[in-house]
């Protein structure tokens, strides 16, 4: 589904992203993992268009994104969270969630201001995709809570609510368990899990790594921007250069 070809970043001479490559199979839960300032959050905007790459190219479905501005990329079917929620603070839960809507609608602004029908159809239409939304995350019965309000487990939630209102086929996310108790990590795992299984695949960064080993297909893991191991969970566990990254080596 997705693939990251060589992908580099530089910043003032400094290499934040050094000809990184991976794929991601589409149906799978797939873990971007590494140490701090390994280039995990910089991989995730080039791959959204957040930001443009030094080199290399990322394509979603054969389809290249590089050069291509981010509500482009949104429309092609790739969603993302942030590490930290980018909620609108003093909106309701719902009205957050409805903003991933606005790219579907196509009533313009006289239709709107004049209230005609086929606009408050789509709105209607636009309000119950939102609560579906909501349904799925769990957050159906805090609708009309200022999301100010939530805790951060349900604020996490919301985004990923917002996120899929969007129609992704492909959705990143952006350490989703960072700040979570355990109870709130396990229903953010089988959430994914029930994501995977309606057809949406994953792309998750993530520092728990209890949580990642339970919850990955496979992982693909950064150190200095390069990329030094690739493959399933019990893999890269035991990849020496993997253990040396986190743990440092003897010398």
């Amino acid at each position: 589904m997705l693939t990251v070809e060589s992908l580099t970043k530089s910043f003032a001479g400094l290499r934040a992203l050094d000809g990184v490559s991976f794929d991601v199979r589409e149906g799978e839960i797939r873990a971007l993992i590494g140490p701090n300032g390994a280039g995990k959050t910089t991989a995730f905007n080039l791959i959204t268009a957040v930001t443009a790459p030094t080199s290399g190219t990322v394509r979603l479905r054969g389809v290249p994104l590089t050069g291509l501005p981010p509500y482009r990329v949104a429309r092609l079917g790739l969603a993302r969270t942030f590490q930290q929620a980018q909620l609108y603070r003093t909106l309701t839960v719902i009205e957050n969630v409805l903003l991933g809507r606005h790219m579907h609608g196509s009533s313009g602004a006289i239709s709107c201001g004049l209230a005609l029908p086929s606009a408050a159809a789509e709105e209607r239409r636009a309000i119950e995709k939102a609560r579906e939304c909501l349904d799925r995350v769990g957050l159906r019965n805090k609708d009309e809570h200022v999301a100010s309000a939530l805790p951060l487990g349900e604020k996490r939630l919301l985004e990923i609510a917002r996120a899929l209102a969007t129609g992704p086929s492909l959705l990143l996310l952006d350490e989703p368990a960072a700040g979570l108790n355990d109870r709130e990590t396990e229903t953010l795992g089988d959430l994914m899990f029930a994501l995977r299984d309606d057809g949406l695949t994953l792309l998750v960064i993530e520092h728990h790594m209890r949580f990642v080993m339970r919850v990955s297909d496979r992982v693909v893991v950064l150190n200095f921007g390069q990329k030094i191991a690739d493959g399933t969970p019990s893999e890269v566990r035991n990849d020496p250069a993997v253990i040396s990254a986190y743990l440092g080596s003897e010398d």
